[in-house]
C-alpha cells in the first residue's frame, strides 16, 4: 500500500467530488473534505471518519479558501494532494439570454476557485519541509468539443487548461506538480440529465451514453498516487460511445 497522503478534495460533497472523496478514504490517505455543505460532508466522512477531516468552504470566497488552508496546516502541518474539483454550470442558454449574474456565479466558482485553491496549494506546498506536492485540476472535454449553449461553463474550463500548464511550469523548481483530467458523462447525482436527453448540436435532443463515477475516482487516485518525478499532465476519461470524438 501507498504511504498514507494529506489530501484536499473540493466539491466533495456530491458527484465526481464525493466519489473520489470516497475512494481516497477507503485507500488509506487523509482527507480533508471541503464544500459549502456541512451535512453532506459529514455523510461522506463516515466511510472513515477516523481520516476524515469536513471543513466546510465556498471556494470562490478568499477568506474562507484562507481560512481552509489554515486549517489544514494546523492540523497536519502539510499537504500532499489537492484534487482542485469543485465547479458548476448552467443550463443550455444562448450567450446573448445569459444574464451577468448567471455569468459570474458559474466563474466565480469554477474559475476564481480553482485560482484561490490552487493559489493556498502552491503556497503551501512550496514552504513545508520535504517541500512539493501534486494539484490536479478537473478540466472538462467541453473546453476541447463544447456543448451548445455553454459560454460561461466551456470559458471557464477553457481557462482551467491555462492554469494547468503554468501551474507545472511554476512548480517544476517546487518539486510542485500539476495535471488535468477531463470527464466525459460519469454518472452522478448532477448529470442525471444526460442520460434522459441533453441538447445537440443539431438542433435535437438526445440521451448519451455514461459511465460509472467510481471509474474517474480511480483515475484521479492512479494521478495521485504516482511519485513526484512522474506526472500525468493531462488525461481524458470519458463513456466510451458518447459524441465527443465527432461531436457537432
Amino acid at each position: 500500500m501507498p504511504t498514507p497522503k494529506i489530501v484536499l478534495i473540493t466539491g466533495a460533497s456530491q458527484g465526481i467530488g464525493r466519489a473520489c472523496a470516497t475512494a481516497f478514504l477507503e485507500a488509506g490517505h487523509h482527507v480533508i473534505l471541503a464544500a459549502r455543505g456541512r451535512d453532506a460532508l459529514e455523510t461522506v466522512a463516515q466511510h472513515a471518519p477516523e481520516r476524515a477531516m469536513v471543513h466546510p468552504c465556498d471556494v470562490a470566497n478568499p477568506d474562507q479558501v484562507a481560512a481552509l488552508f489554515a486549517a489544514i496546516d494546523d492540523r497536519f502541518g502539510r499537504l500532499d494532494v489537492v484534487f482542485n474539483n469543485a465547479g458548476i454550470g448552467m443550463p443550455a442558454t444562448e450567450i446573448a439570454d445569459i444574464s451577468w449574474e448567471d455569468w459570474r456565479r458559474v466563474a466565480s466558482v469554477n474559475l476564481d476557485g480553482a485560482f484561490l485553491v490552487a493559489r493556498g496549494a502552491f503556497a503551501m506546498m512550496r514552504a513545508q519541509q520535504p517541500k512539493g506536492g501534486r494539484i490536479i485540476n478537473n478540466g472538462s472535454i467541453s473546453a476541447h468539443a463544447p456543448r451548445v449553449g455553454s459560454v460561461p461553463y466551456t470559458t471557464t474550463k477553457t481557462a482551467i487548461t491555462g492554469l494547468t500548464r503554468s501551474l507545472s511550469l511554476d512548480g517544476r523548481k517546487h518539486d510542485i506538480a500539476c495535471g488535468q483530467i477531463d470527464i466525459g458523462n460519469a454518472a452522478s447525482d448532477m448529470t442525471d440529465t444526460i442520460s434522459k436527453g441533453v441538447p445537440q448540436a443539431d438542433g435535437s435532443m438526445r440521451a448519451e451514453p455514461v459511465m460509472d463515477v467510481t471509474l474517474v475516482a480511480d483515475a484521479v487516485l492512479h494521478m495521485a498516487d504516482l511519485p513526484l518525478e512522474a506526472n500525468v499532465q493531462f488525461m481524458t476519461i470519458m463513456a466510451t460511445k458518447m459524441p465527443y470524438i465527432g461531436r457537432g
